[in-house]
């Protein structure tokens, strides 16, 4: 392992090879009594005063004792994360962004705007689409596609079990034996799972959202909740940034609309313009392939290669639905997990999450994050698959992984690096509980 030693006295440059089990994934503190870890020291006089880096962890120099303190900077990715943290239903999601920073931005905003002439909105404000991202919705919603039908293939010779009474899904031929279920009865069964066969819906959680015919239309109110239709809120993104789908019909513009006030706007008359003119043929559309016609890979070569085009699908799906959602903006509530396609959420008083009483059923709209609209699903991820029982008395050394990451890795599929730290790879599992008893 390369690290680079960080100390006033000493210069950033000074880089060395040392042992990995003294540090800790970004930045550790290596104490060392004598010369047989690290040689080189023996070149290096330090002062007896306090360098800028102890202060920084609390680490004061003990000269008298003999005992030095270093900060040292590996280069290795991070290790052992946390996962993100769960918000109970109490609880209300924090914002992308905190509002102190928005108001200060819009601050800045409007002191740099003063005197200015004002612009035209660009696209999609104005009503038009935005011309580069049209290829990438339509490769955004043929990965997505693409996925779930590899997911039904590895389904066949990846075992994967889910909870009859609660959401929580396992990875492997027999389930954790955590007692993590909150679902019905749990309290007679103490919150053991019971478990049966997943299935694609358990894996890919299908977050649907309102169809917009008219993406800058009015909002929708309470009545009309039932007479609007419900699509994957994946798909209603790739259709606002330009995927033309027949069964959900929506409203292209060709000229820029007319603000008349910051809510009214009218569309400009387009009957002047020409015929469109011939344009190349739009890429084509991937279907999903029913479940009885699904064919599971023959042998171990193909199981892997069908692993790594999952995880490349997945993480193109990902990438490029971050992207979109920069452009075309998502709405989250912020008190449960309904998701609205659009600049502004609806109106539909179908909140019932904590003390939706006082808010009438309203939902509280905030910006979205990539995890809002394409859940991970985190499951346990399992470190040996000959031994594929988990021991509920070493929880705390077991990590976890996305669901379709750890379906993937199962099958033979190559870890990617961001998953890792989550994953714990590199934390040793004790072999019997009295030896976890002694870990410190």
């Amino acid at each position: 392992m390369s690290c680079s030693l960080i100390s006033p006295e000493l210069g950033t440059a000074t880089s060395f090879s040392c042992r990995q089990r003294f540090l800790s994934p970004k930045a550790g503190i290596l104490r060392y009594g004598s010369l047989q870890d690290l040689e080189f020291l023996d070149s290096f006089k330090f002062s007896e005063k306090k360098s800028r880096h102890q202060w920084i962890f609390g680490v004061p120099s003990h000269n008298q004792c003999g005992v030095q303190s270093l900060v040292v900077n590996c280069s290795n990715n991070p290790q052992n994360l946390d996962l993100p943290r769960y918000y109970s239903k109490k609880e209300k999601k924090p914002f992308p962004v905190p509002i102190v920073e928005l108001r200060r931005a819009a601050r800045e905003r409007m002191k740099s705007n003063k005197g200015q002439p004002k612009r035209p909105a660009p696209p999609p404000k104005n009503g038009l689409l935005i011309q580069r991202m049209i290829p990438l919705a339509y490769a955004v919603l043929n990965a997505r596609t693409t996925l779930i039908n590899n997911l039904k293939k590895l389904l066949k010779v990846v075992p994967v079990q889910a909870c009859k009474y609660c959401t929580e899904i396992h990875v492997g031929p027999v389930g954790h034996p955590f007692r993590s279920c909150k679902g019905q009865n749990s309290s007679f069964r103490n919150g053991k799972h019971e478990w049966v066969d997943a299935v694609i819906e358990d894996i890919i959680v299908q977050v649907e959202a309102f169809h917009l015919y008219d993406r800058l239309g009015k909002r929708i109110p309470h009545e009309e909740r039932f007479s609007v239709p419900r699509v994957p809120a994946l798909v209603e993104l790739c259709i606002q940034a330009g995927v033309d789908l027949p069964e959900f019909p929506t409203k292209r513009r060709r000229k820029p609309i007319i603000r008349i006030s910051k809510s009214e706007f009218v569309d400009a008359d387009e009957s002047e313009l020409p015929d469109l003119p011939l344009q190349d043929p739009k890429p084509v559309l991937l279907t999903e392939i029913a479940d009885w016609e699904i064919i599971p890979p023959s042998n171990e070569q193909e199981i892997a290669l069908l692993a790594e085009e999952t995880l490349q699908v997945w993480e193109k799906m990902r990438t490029g639905a971050h992207r979109l959602m920069k452009m075309y903006p998502v709405r989250v509530c912020g008190y449960c997990p309904e998701i609205h396609v659009g600049p502004t959420g609806h109106k539909a008083q179908n909140c019932g999450a904590f003390k939706h009483q006082q808010r009438n059923g309203q939902h509280g709209w905030q910006s979205a994050v990539l995890d809002d609209l394409i859940p991970p699903r985190y499951v346990w991820h399992v470190p040996n698959l000959e031994e594929p029982m988990l021991q509920k008395e070493l929880r705390n050394f077991y990590g976890q992984a996305p669901a379709v990451v750890e379906i993937c890795v199962q099958g033979g599929a190559a870890v990617p690096e961001q998953y890792k730290p989550t994953m714990r790879l590199d934390v040793g599992i004790p072999s019997s509980v009295r030896e976890a008893e002694m870990v410190v």
